[in-house]
């Protein structure tokens, strides 16, 4: 039986035999029946109810002449997303700033979960990078289409006719490179703080600890600030029109 979070273990006691029954229907067979709820579904899930509430707030709180706490975080982080939207993608990259801001403060409240006691990060798990790299690749190569339609394809070919047999496999080998490169790179840093930190707590519980905990805390910042950066790049590229 895996080691599980107080509300990863919630969940198992009450939702379980659905769970099994909804895996068993996609024919997967989980390795733990009376735990098939891991703990980075888990803390998804918990970031997936907060920032429901948390949009929802802003929502039912709008206002012009007296905006609450919320709703300026809201417009700091819209602003910003969009900036940088901007400066990268340019014409056009309104209708991409809704996806990279949800992505950047799901991982960033995914990378900040470590820091909690009795939470973990789900950044940790390398399932959920790959998540967030895989419906990334799918969202950009779509986006990609729809601007150019069937003249994308002249991105994986290169500008000479005849290297088109070799740049072809090349960047199809690349642009599935990217998958794996946004995973690793999120995973192994947020690996490797909880790592750090969590020996170092074991060692020398007080004093020194903070200081990787600070660490930690910039690292989680950085590093979903660069996958947010990374994704606007790899948007920039598919929606440009000079392929």
């Amino acid at each position: 039986m895996p080691t599980q979070l107080l509300f990863t273990r919630f969940l198992n006691q009450h939702f379980a035999l659905q769970t099994d029954h909804l895996l068993e229907a996609l024919r997967i067979h989980p390795l733990h029946p009376q735990a098939p709820i891991t703990n980075a579904f888990a803390m998804e899930l918990l970031i997936f109810v907060g920032m429901l509430l948390y949009f929802v707030l802003i929502r039912v709180s709008l206002s012009v002449e007296k905006p609450a706490v919320l709703q300026h975080f809201a417009e700091m982080t819209h602003e910003f997303v969009g900036a940088q939207s901007e400066s990268i993608i340019g014409h056009g990259f309104e209708r991409f700033v809704t996806y990279l801001t949800v992505l950047l403060l799901f991982i960033l409240l995914g990378n900040l979960m470590g820091l909690v006691p009795g939470l973990e990060s789900p950044t940790a798990n390398p399932v959920v990078p790959l998540g967030f790299a895989v419906v990334t690749f799918l969202y950009y190569h779509y986006h990609g289409i729809r601007a150019n339609g069937f003249s994308y394809v002249k991105q994986f070919l290169g500008p000479v006719w005849w290297l088109y047999p070799l740049m072809l496999p090349i960047e199809i080998i690349s642009h599935f490179a990217r998958v794996l490169s946004l995973t690793v790179r999120l995973y192994a840093n947020m690996f490797a703080g909880d790592m750090v930190t969590l020996a170092f707590f074991s060692l020398i519980p007080i004093g020194i600890p903070l200081a990787f905990l600070a660490l930690h805390f910039g690292v989680a910042i950085i590093q979903a600030y660069v996958f947010m950066i990374l994704a606007t790049v790899y948007l920039s590229l598919a929606v440009a029109h000079d392929h």
